[in-house]
């Protein structure tokens, strides 16, 4: 078990309002990528969208950044799990796809990720399977996301996370790859499981924040490195989904930073009304 200090973790109030902006650029990249998926359109296209999004925003694509990246999102289809590189690839029906952006912007990140099912008259059991996996895996993100507004400690998160998808069948919850605290640094400390861990982790209190990010596949959670070296994709060929989002606690209360309406919608069900960092 990972021990951690909480010294490190956490923001203070002008450094978690500095983490707003981030959010909300990378929450338009995504939002301009969904506008854009359909049979036909590449990854690469879709990359090149994020990217002028990002752009025209004032932001940088976090993602290029990291060592050996070169593009602005991470585009998995249909058995990649994570970390799919965007190419010529066109997009068909039936097809699920998950994209991951993430924004630089004034030396702060986000990082966002949505999952997407693209139709097929041809093949309707195909898609409501994918369509369920994916709204199964979004469900438990805000699952996770309304855990840590009570939470006392941040391993509450993964256990709520685990129990939301158990509810909903047999599904393979990823836990090889797995969220992470988020700030100057993409990734940073503190792990994030997406499943219940012995021991509590950090205390959750006002200036943590996280990006929360189940992957859920439609069989085992075995998986494989492509020899791209980034593609992550399931051992058994099974379809898979990643959604995420980039959280912030305070001292009013949590605010999704990659939510355009700060998880307002998502977390209704649970009786959760985020609050707007001051």
């Amino acid at each position: 078990m990972v021990r951690f200090r909480g010294r490190g973790i956490y923001k203070t109030p002008d450094e978690l309002r500095a983490m707003v902006r981030p959010g909300e650029v990378t929450a338009a990249s995504l939002a301009a990528v969904r506008e854009a998926i359909r049979p036909g359109v590449t990854t690469l296209e879709l990359d090149r969208i994020a990217e002028q999004t990002i752009r025209s925003l004032g932001g940088q694509p976090n993602f290029a950044l990291v060592p050996g990246y070169s593009h602005t999102v991470c585009a998995s289809v249909n058995e990649a799990v994570v970390h799919g590189i965007p190419d010529e690839r066109r997009l068909e029906p039936g097809d699920i796809i998950s994209i991951d952006s993430g924004a630089l912007v004034d030396g702060w990140n986000g990082d966002s990720a949505i999952t997407v099912v693209l139709p097929d008259a041809d093949r309707p059991a195909l898609v409501e399977e994918r369509q369920r996996l994916s709204k199964v895996t979004e469900h438990s993100l805000w699952a996770g996301i309304a855990a840590l507004a009570s939470a006392k400690h941040l391993n509450e998160v993964g256990a709520a996370i685990e129990a939301d998808i158990r509810r909903e069948g047999q599904y393979g919850i990823l836990e090889e790859y797995i969220g992470h605290g988020i700030g100057r640094s993409m990734h940073e400390d503190p792990p994030v499981f997406n499943y219940a861990v012995s021991g509590k982790g950090p205390a959750v209190k006002p200036g943590l924040v996280v990006a929360i990010e189940p992957m859920v596949t439609l069989g085992g959670i075995d998986t494989r490195v492509l020899d791209d070296e980034w593609t992550v994709v399931t051992a058994d060929g099974s379809a898979s989904s990643h959604w995420e989002h980039s959280v912030a606690v305070h001292a009013d209360g949590i605010w999704v930073l990659t939510a355009e309406d700060g998880g307002a919608a998502g977390l209704a069900e649970f009786g959760v009304a985020p609050v707007p960092i001051p």
